[in-house]
């Protein structure tokens, strides 16, 4: 069983998620110092990462995200700090990809 699982729905179709998932790869190459790889398909794509002491991937659906990592023994006892990253980190970027309302518009009288 992997040390982390993080499952997230969402709507915005294989397209942009796609780049929401690359967005999130690039951040954490710089920021963990992470290589990632992707694996493109048809109905979903694949994020493989990894670096010492962490392995896992991201799969990238029309309606989802599905993160696993297993991590070593050093960073295991981090788990719950890493995965709450993860978290806040993928939420963030979800939550800048949506799409932004028109404002109302006000008839007048």
């Amino acid at each position: 069983m992997p040390d982390i699982h993080i499952h997230r729905k969402h709507k915005l179709g294989l397209p942009k998620a796609r780049e929401v998932a690359w967005t999130w790869a690039e951040e954490v190459e710089k920021k963990f110092d992470m290589e990632c790889t992707v694996v493109e398909g048809d109905d979903s794509d694949t994020v493989e990462f990894t670096r010492p002491g962490v392995k896992g991937q991201l799969v990238v659906a029309a309606d989802h995200f599905d993160l696993e990592a297993k991590l070593g023994f050093l960073l295991g006892a981090f788990s719950k700090t890493i995965e709450s990253e993860i978290e806040r980190n993928l939420d963030e970027l979800l939550e800048s990809s949506k799409p932004k309302k028109a404002p109302t518009k006000k008839t007048k009288k």
